[in-house]
């Protein structure tokens, strides 16, 4: 197989020829057919993201066709069109069976590894690790079965790779991490692939106003064509301000999908009583912030993480490809690019400078 791998952060990514072994028990292979050029991967190559073993296939959002499976596998078939998905699930554990499957007590290893402990991807006889279990910088990858989410066949797979994160991420923020009710005002601090689909997502449920913060104006730009009603340059005015002078009182949710611990202070601080605020993105490790507990006692407000939009793959994967494919979401208006994979590291580039959507490598 061929893959993008880091060997060092903060250095090039480098196109290598790697072994690949077939699948184990309960595991399939997909050859890829494009993935998603996401801000997580880019912490990781750049080192804002600490901890993650060294080489290592990025990509935690993709898409493509089963090749082969492993002894167990029940649910998918070689030939399936698949929607990959960064976190599996046993299926048995407390949350799993309760209806949380994206917090699974086995099925997130921080150490490149698949959920058995070893890799499937070697080099000179080394081993090469897995990001997000489906390091979709690959022309192929072997993952388990349950972070393959078969989808119908007529869904274009090239558009189906961005439903693997930021679509999934950022739609279902607001309409399963949130519950967003009609009428409802949002804030949403960042305008990138997370944040439009939270504006996405926003639309979907009726929210009004949905407000939409960044410092770039080209995103702005894009934020108002997928449905925000105002936008807020933070370069230029107070956001906290803006934000209580269009809605009256404050945004009933913030929703915060930018790296950055201040604009959680500002999300936080743009909230009306009664508000919550939603931490989608992450910042550099090690992070803090800080806030009055008077607003969060007094005023009554929350403030809540958001990991993969509450997603229960199986099922909202298809539901998102059904919104899709009724119009009723738009994907294609969010690829702004497509890559080659030998042109990783300019995707890398272009989405740090703000100059993309979201970028698409294809295979």
């Amino acid at each position: 197989m061929k893959a993008s791998v880091l060997f060092e952060p903060g250095q090039p990514l480098e196109v290598e020829d790697l072994d690949i072994e077939g699948p184990r028990d309960d595991e399939v292979v997909v050859r890829m057919v494009a993935s998603g050029v996401c801000h997580s991967c880019l912490h990781t190559a750049d080192g804002s993201w600490k901890g993650f073993p060294m080489p290592i296939v990025l990509g935690d959002e993709g898409a493509g066709v089963v090749e082969d499976i492993g002894t167990g596998v029940r649910d998918v078939k070689v030939g399936d069109p698949v929607i990959l998905s960064w976190a599996p699930s046993c299926g048995r554990c407390h949350y799993c069976v309760t209806g949380r499957s994206q917090l699974c007590e086995r099925g997130a290893p921080s150490n490149g590894t698949l959920m058995d402990g070893s890799t499937r991807m070697s080099l000179k006889g080394k081993p090469v690790y897995h990001y997000g279990h489906v390091a979709s910088y690959g022309s192929y990858s072997v993952m388990p079965s349950s972070c393959a989410i078969p989808i119908r066949k007529d869904m274009p797979l090239e558009v189906a790779a961005l439903i693997g994160c930021s679509v999934m991420t950022g739609v279902g923020a607001a309409i399963n991490t949130a519950a967003v009710p009609p009428g409802a005002s949002m804030a949403v601090f960042g305008s990138g692939g997370i944040g439009l689909n939270v504006i996405q997502g926003g639309g979907l449920v009726e929210a009004h106003p949905i407000i939409a913060v960044d410092v770039n104006q080209s995103k702005l730009d894009y934020a108002m064509s997928m449905g925000a009603s105002h936008t807020i340059d933070a370069s230029k005015d107070d956001p906290v301000e803006a934000i209580k002078d269009i809605t009256g009182r404050g945004a009933d949710y913030s929703f915060v999908a930018v790296g950055e611990a201040g604009v959680i202070n500002q999300a936080w601080n743009c909230l009306a009583p009664a508000g919550l605020c939603l931490l989608i993105g992450l910042p550099a490790s090690g992070s803090t912030v800080t806030f009055d507990t008077w607003d969060l006692q007094a005023g009554e407000r929350m403030i809540k993480g958001c990991k993969y939009g509450s997603a229960r793959t199986w099922e909202d994967f298809p539901r998102m490809v059904e919104l899709y494919m009724a119009g009723k979401l738009k994907i294609d208006e969010l690829i702004t690019h497509r890559y080659d994979l030998e042109d990783a590291n300019e995707a890398f580039r272009a989405l740090a400078a703000g100059e993309v959507a979201r970028g698409l490598i294809v295979f």
